[in-house]
């Protein structure tokens, strides 16, 4: 078998590509604020001779091009162009690609507005865009989309192998998804309930058009978020026929399937099926995680000027032990196996999103209608000894779900250089828990144990407002948005939740922009807060009216672009201030302070009284694709600072960072050779010691088998700070009826151990048990054992597209 298959690679690598037909390129140009095509506008491929005109409708096609990879412009007088980077091109099919040209308000003969980069007249600040095959081929991103926003300035990660976001001084949790105008709040799989991340992305990125990051100024129409929103586009499914790609990596195999339902309705559709459980139980690792993922999208095009949209996301997680012992084990290492058994808990989670966007188009605007619903199941369980057979080894047992059922209109409607936005929404949702707890969460000696169900109604409503002045020289944009909800009791009230935004841009000269921001935002704790109720069954943190988390924030910077060479150049400065901020009861400290793990987060008493700020500068040069070369770097500096109940002044929070460097750089060779490099430094996060006297003693360690950190130290001590190189290198081949294209890719390429928080585990005896001290019987014998993150990742790949 591994003969015939390098047998056959081989032949492929021998081949050589020669068209039997052209390519082709077809679309429609068209106004996206009333729908309508723009006849005689031209496209044309940028650094080539090929180039068309569009008929009456809008419509184009570009035919006898030689595959490859071009960026390609749309243009009209009147209207601001648009250039589409990366278009990848091929004789399997024929590419479907439509341009959106807003018109022009004025003449412009002394000021440059230009596409190429994102500037929306409502976000003129802090937004990013990354399309898919910039997504696909990140060096070190594994085709997972979390990882490959790791690049932009302003986000930081954690060192361990997870995806956690962390933008701009704030919490995981602090970030928004939506996916075509459809919120989706789970896009990773072992996803911590109450915050996000998780090791592995549930996204598709062949599905993906394109991605819109805003890190700051966020519209008025976007809620509950106060570090980013993430505003995925899906591609619309092929019109002419089916096509299916299928993708092998090294630790999953997907298959997406696109094409026609009739005259009026397109649809996309994708599966993915892990085997990680194999890998990791031949390599000897005591768990086993495993998942599966599903994506689907419908477009009707109910008519020229109405449209519905369908949308579907969904995962399941399982995770479970493996007690097989590996051969030649030091006792080291067996001691180090038998803690994480003893430690992690058997897991299972699966959740979904679902929903309708209804788009109704009309001569200068257009009314958004969504409805959705989104589910996550959470269940977590632990046995001492893992020995289930009786009651009084249960140490917790978690079962949770949180849903949410979702309704928006939004009126979008454009006057010249004025454009106006008004909208509502109404959210129900439900939080119900099962949970017993005699090792987590509960003070030492006691025990949780209560089940309940709460239900939730929030609601609110936005308005925003944007115009051009000066000959489309001066933009000010702004907005007031109010929510509400009836978790607490200064919630129920939007008029206590106003939230204000204003940006102003200013263009000094052609294409060097000046722009800033000011705005109030607020986000709503954790259902896992919301919902937490005592032994009594009261819903404590209700009675201590928790409140909606607020976010005051200052922006301001400059732009440099430079569109003949599709190159960049950007600084912001940013100043961020948190009120009502969640702590800890039991712990006396705010829930930012808490690092990014697996499992729950805010499943205790709770009360809003923590506040914090964050602050920085960020750098950014980005060369999109030009000459067979692109780029990014980055440089961020942010401090990012909380209080505690129990201590004085503000500390450094999980987040503290300080210093982030992404730089990443690809070269496309000849017969589709592509190289990619990113290098990556994260200055070192703080985190809190272990209180090694109270973690020995046999009764605390009995009952709880985990240390017991050291709160009267919060966040004192600092880790080493990280760095990773990444490599990639692709090769595509293009036939008549198929591609191909396979890819290697290394992560970690000179192996940098990144330093974790030591680990406190008890010394052992040859039978297994725990060793108690000679010297003081109540006590166990410890170790703290060094924790470091990191390893050499290489991965093969194999994409087929047909």
């Amino acid at each position: 078998m591994k003969r015939s298959f390098t047998i056959l690679i081989c032949l492929l690598m021998s081949l050589s590509v020669f068209a039997q037909q052209g390519a082709e390129i077809r679309g429609r140009v068209f106004n996206p604020v009333n729908n309508e095509g723009i006849p005689f506008a031209n496209v044309i491929i940028l650094g080539t001779d090929y180039g068309a005109v569009t008929d009456i409708d809008g419509n184009y096609v570009l035919s006898n091009i030689e595959p490859g990879l071009y960026n390609i412009r749309a243009s009209f007088v009147g209207y601001r162009s648009q250039t589409q980077f990366e278009i990848q091109v091929t004789r399997a099919r024929a590419v479907q690609l439509n341009f959106e040209l807003r018109e022009e308000a004025s003449d412009l003969t002394e000021v440059t507005v230009n596409a190429d980069f994102t500037r929306s007249d409502e976000t003129p600040i802090s937004v990013r865009r990354l399309n898919t095959n910039e997504i696909e081929r990140y060096p070190g991103g594994n085709r997972d989309i979390s990882r490959v926003i790791q690049s932009l300035p302003g986000v930081a990660s954690t060192a361990a192998f997870r995806n956690d976001i962390i933008i701009r001084g704030g919490a995981p949790n602090e970030n928004k998804f939506f996916i075509d105008d459809i919120e989706v709040p789970v896009i990773n799989h072992f996803a911590t309930q109450g915050s996000s991340g998780g090791p592995v992305g549930i996204l598709n990125v062949n599905l993906i058009k394109n991605v819109d990051v805003i890190t700051g100024g966020f519209p008025a129409d976007r809620m509950n978020s106060l570090s980013s929103f993430f505003n995925f586009e899906l591609k619309e499914g092929r019109s002419d026929k089916m096509f299916t790609q299928m993708t092998i990596g090294a630790s999953e195999f997907t298959v997406s399937n696109e094409g026609p339902i009739g005259e009026k309705t397109t649809y996309l559709i994708s599966a993915r099926r892990s085997y990680l459980q194999f890998l990791f139980r031949a390599i000897g690792l005591p768990f086993l995680p495993d998942f599966y993922d599903f994506q689907v999208k419908t477009v009707t095009k109910i008519n020229d000027k109405t449209e519905l949209t369908f949308l579907g996301v969904g995962a399941i997680d399982l995770f479970s032990l493996n007690f097989d012992e590996p051969r030649n084990e030091t006792v080291e290492e067996r001691e180090n196996r038998l803690f994480l058994l003893d430690n992690l808990p058997i897991s299972t989670q699966w959740n979904y999103a679902t929903g309708l966007r209804l788009k109704r188009f009309r001569e200068n605007g257009f009314w958004t209608f969504v409805l959705s619903r989104n589910m996550l199941n959470n269940r977590s369980f632990k046995y001492a000894g893992n020995d289930e057979s009786m009651r009084e080894n249960l140490l917790f047992d978690y079962l949770s779900q949180e849903s949410e059922n979702k309704f928006r209109a939004e009126n979008s409607i454009f006057k010249g250089s004025l454009t106006l936005k008004y909208g509502v929404n109404y959210e129900f949702s439900r939080f119900t828990i099962s949970n017993f707890d005699r090792q987590t969460l509960a003070p030492i000696g006691q025990v949780i144990d209560v089940s309940s169900k709460s239900l939730f109604h929030s609601y609110g409503a936005f308005v925003s407002a944007s115009k051009n002045y000066l000959n489309e020289r001066l933009l000010i944009s702004g907005g007031v948005r109010i929510d509400g909800s009836d978790f607490g009791q200064t919630a129920q009230n939007p008029l206590n939740q106003i939230s204000p935004r204003i940006s102003v841009s200013y263009q000094l000269k052609p294409n060097l922009f000046w722009t800033s921001n000011a705005g109030i935002y607020y986000q709503r704790p954790p259902y896992t807060a919301l919902g937490f109720r005592n032994n009594e069954g009261v819903l404590i943190n209700q009675e201590n009216n928790i409140q909606f988390i607020r976010s005051s924030q200052l922006i301001t910077g400059i732009e440099k672009v430079i569109p003949e060479k599709s190159r960049r150049f950007s600084m912001e400065a940013f100043y961020k201030h948190y009120n009502n901020y969640p702590s800890s009861v039991l712990n006396g400290i705010a829930l930012a302070n808490l690092g990014a793990d697996f499992g729950v987060i805010g499943n205790e008493e709770v009360r809003s009284d923590a506040e914090g700020r964050a602050y920085g500068l960020e750098f950014l040069a980005q060369q999109r694709f030009f000459n067979n070369f692109y780029g990014i770097g980055s440089l961020t500096l942010v401090r990012s600072e909380f209080t505690n109940p129990n201590t004085e002044g503000f500390i450094p929070s999980a987040w503290d960072n300080r210093f982030i460097v992404s730089l990443t750089a690809g070269k496309r060779f000849g017969k589709n050779w592509e190289i990619g490099a990113r290098w990556r430094f994260l200055g070192g996060t703080p985190y809190t010691p272990i209180d090694v006297e109270t973690s020995s003693l046999i009764e605390v360690w009995d009952l709880r088998g985990l240390p017991v950190l050291d709160f009267s130290q919060i966040n004192a001590l600092r880790l080493r700070s990280f760095h990773q190189l990444d490599l990639r290198i692709d090769k595509r081949y293009f036939f008549d009826k198929w591609n191909l294209n396979w890819y290697f890719d290394i992560q970690n390429a000179y192996n940098f151990l990144a330093e974790q928080p030591p680990l406190l585990i008890p010394t052992r005896n040859t039978d297994g048990s725990l060793q108690v001290n000679p010297n003081d019987p109540t006590r166990y014998n410890m170790r703290l054992v060094d924790n470091p993150a990191g390893t050499i990742l290489p991965t093969v790949g194999l994409i087929v597209e047909f």
